[in-house]
């Protein structure tokens, strides 16, 4: 069987309970290596064990592959851009920012998967449960136009 080249990708707000539930489920994942972790810049420069110090929420041990990875500002897209080709999104900020940041990346046409509820109304942004409704990934295409990108999106 051969092996499945993974895909590289980056969690913004991994320092947060969410991220760090992102993150646990991405440390075995058989399509997905996590390459890059962002979150405020209070994080940036400090590697992850630093940045949640005791603030690690989950009953499982962080993962130790995350433990030395320095982290980047989460508002440094062409840095996480260096690094991986999508981002999931799990940061904690008011709505507006959220989704400024969420644009900046599909602008960089780094396309976001967002666990966040701040583009959860916006009519050309997806809110996707694949096993039910995939059909709703047909909206990106003018969601794309809007925002003037080619490969960045925004899907909840």
């Amino acid at each position: 069987m051969e092996a499945v080249k993974k895909r590289k990708v980056g969690v913004v707000g991994a320092t947060g309970m969410v991220g760090q539930r992102f993150l646990t489920l991405l440390a075995e994942h058989p399509w997905f290596e996590v390459a890059a972790l962002a979150a405020s810049g209070r994080s940036a420069g400090k590697t992850y064990e630093e940045a949640v110090g005791d603030r690690w929420k989950l009953s499982v041990p962080m993962p130790e592959k995350y433990r030395n990875m320095v982290m980047i500002d989460a508002s440094d897209v062409r840095a996480m851009a260096e690094k991986c080709s999508f981002v999931f999104c799990a940061v904690n900020m008011p709505k507006e920012e959220i989704r400024a940041l969420e644009e900046a990346y599909a602008k960089a046409e780094i396309p976001v998967v967002s666990n966040n509820s701040a583009n959860r109304w916006t009519p050309d942004v997806p809110m996707v449960i694949p096993e039910i409704n995939d059909a709703h990934l047909a909206v990106i295409a003018h969601q794309r136009k809007r925002l003037g990108t080619t490969r960045g999106f925004i899907a909840v």
